[in-house]
């Protein structure tokens, strides 16, 4: 009796048939968050292009979006910078009052 190549490819134990695989091949995360990104950004493009009845105009649209979310960003950096900034050096000047409290508190158990 004679086998088909898959029958035979079946009973091979170095390898599995295609559709018996159970794993399923994965790409790499960024490349695949990448590509969706981008194809959401292509489908806003067309949807804008439609409302407005010109790519231009919808891209022209996107623009004024990005730029406005850009001079926000910009103009509250520096704040949100400074107020970080200020955190953090009260912050290592607790820790550094608890160091010394702890560093006097060791050294008086010694003592005794």
């Amino acid at each position: 009796m004679r086998f088909s190549q898959p029958v035979r490819m079946a009973d091979d134990a170095d390898h599995s048939p295609v559709w018996a695989r159970s794993k399923r091949r994965r790409g790499n995360p960024f490349i695949s968050l990448l590509v969706t990104l981008l194809a959401l950004f292509g489908v806003l493009t067309a949807v804008l292009g439609v409302k407005e009845k010109s790519l231009a105009e919808g891209g022209a649209l996107m623009d004024g979006w990005i730029s406005s979310a850009v001079a926000k960003v910009r103009g509250e950096a520096p704040k949100v910078a400074d107020q970080a900034g200020e955190a953090a050096g009260a912050a290592a000047a607790k820790a550094g009052d608890a160091a010394q409290a702890g560093a006097a508190a060791v050294s008086d158990e010694l003592k005794q």
